[in-house]
């Protein structure tokens, strides 16, 4: 049997009895919280531009589109998947060699379910189906190191949970999974040097192909059977060797994931944590900074810091700021927070920001990288023109493994973010359909999330 169909089988037989109550409930948190973001981007720039491109397009009607209107699945997949991805402030999975952020997928399978018609249990299945294939390969088969992006990954990932969430059978599931893994090799320029709006569209390029790859496999269309062990396959050509016995996986995966706190990359999440906790401290000053140091793990470094994922001092654009750690420190010693309004325009490139983060300096140790992925440790000092140093020290954060969030605190995250595009009402409804999601039609989350404005009130 191919590596892909064992992968199929286990992708055919998942069923949420399987799930602890744990793993649900944290499964669920993240469905809100993914919607929550998504709703968030309604009126953002790309995002709107978008949304016009997909009405003069058109498309069946057979997937709803978040804010209203229906299309096609796969441009329902690419719409909701920009709408939560834009952001950047949703959930993550850290691996030694790479990152991602599995509830990427929640656009494929949401529009996947409703085209037919699925039941709310079905495609909690599905997306945890999400969870466990995109966090595993990236535990087994880094890609980040060769200068592939980690939407590689997910593209085995959208496209096994498309075809179950179309209930398809495990044949058409690794056709599926092999047309959309083997088409879908990403190269990671797009998160390095100057950021592009491509940064938060390259995930839905994969959930939109995903799910057309699960179309396609519906109507007898193959892939090739090989994709993972066969001659410049995806081992051969980019993973190298390794193993998955996918009969042994369960669907716990999504409780190795975390949530984001602040609106920034996830591994400037303990930084700025320290950041805030130093603008407490009795005496502090932000006008007063004469220059930050920040001692943190590799991987922060390379991505954000300065490393060898270029130079993070040149920001001018939303996609260029959530990925400059010495900006994000600077807005949040200047601002206390980071939150989606720090990205107006006008506040990114303002003279106070851009000027304090030419004094923040980043260094990785060894002991702290050794450190990640189980700890996030950051070291913070902030020196004032008059010599008084302030210092803080986070392992982790309220998101993180040792600190996770609970319905209470996901519900406030998803209220804080919709309440300008959805009443009370509204709010209330769409939580409590996550919460009970099991119990209800795919077709009824839609139809609330439907009546979320695309505007401000």
């Amino acid at each position: 049997m191919t590596e892909v169909s064992q992968l199929a089988r286990y992708v055919e037989a998942a069923s949420l009895t399987e799930m602890s109550s744990e793993a649900l409930e944290q499964l669920k948190i993240r469905v809100l919280d993914t919607l929550a973001v998504a709703i968030g981007a309604l009126d953002a720039e790309p995002i709107v531009a978008i949304r016009g491109l997909l009405d003069d397009l058109g498309g069946t009607p057979s997937a709803t589109l978040i804010g209203g209107g229906k299309t096609s699945p796969e441009r329902a997949a690419f719409f909701n998947s920009a709408l939560s991805r834009y952001l950047d402030f949703m959930d993550s999975y850290l691996a030694k060699g790479e990152t991602n952020h599995p509830s990427d997928n929640l656009g494929a399978v949401l529009a996947a379910a409703e085209s037919v018609d699925a039941t709310g249990a079905e495609f909690l299945t599905a997306f945890a189906v999400a969870y466990q294939v995109h966090t595993r390969l990236s535990d087994e088969a880094p890609v980040r190191a060769k200068g592939f992006d980690h939407t590689t990954q997910g593209a085995f990932a959208a496209a096994a949970a498309a075809a179950k969430a179309m209930r398809l059978p495990a044949e058409q599931i690794a056709n599926a999974v092999a047309i959309a893994g083997t088409a879908n090799v990403a190269l990671r320029v797009t998160r390095t040097g100057n950021l592009s709006h491509w940064k938060g569209l390259a995930y839905p390029h994969v959930s939109k192909e995903g799910t057309f790859a699960a179309l396609l496999a519906s109507r007898g269309i193959t892939g090739p059977e090989q994709v993972f062990e066969g001659n410049k396959g995806f081992k051969d050509s980019i993973a190298g060797p390794f193993s998955i016995d996918w009969s042994k996986e369960d669907l716990e995966s999504v409780k190795r994931t975390i949530i984001k706190k602040h609106n920034a990359e996830i591994h400037s999440q303990s930084a700025l944590d320290a950041a805030q906790d130093i603008r407490r401290q009795d005496g502090f000053n932000a006008h007063a900074i004469e220059r930050v140091r920040l001692t943190t793990f590799d991987v922060a470094y390379s991505i954000i810091g300065g490393g060898e994922e270029g130079d993070k001092q040149l920001v001018r654009t939303k996609e260029e700021a959530d990925h400059s750690l010495p900006w994000m420190i600077a807005v949040v010693l200047l601002d206390g927070q980071l939150n989606p309004e720090q990205y107006d325009p006008e506040r990114i490139i303002a003279a106070d920001v851009q000027s304090l983060m030419t004094r923040v300096k980043i260094t990785p140790t060894q002991e702290f990288s050794d450190r990640f992925p189980q700890h996030m440790p950051a070291d913070l000092e902030v020196e004032l023109a008059d010599g008084t140093v302030f210092r803080s020290s986070q392992d982790s954060y309220h998101g993180f493994h040792d600190n996770p969030l609970d319905w209470a605190a996901a519900r406030a995250k998803f209220d804080a973010l919709t309440t300008p595009f959805a009443d009370a009402s509204l709010r209330d409804e769409i939580a409590a359909l996550v919460h009970n999601l099991e119990h209800h039609r795919v077709a009824e989350l839609t139809e609330a999330l439907a009546r979320v404005s695309r505007s401000r009130a």
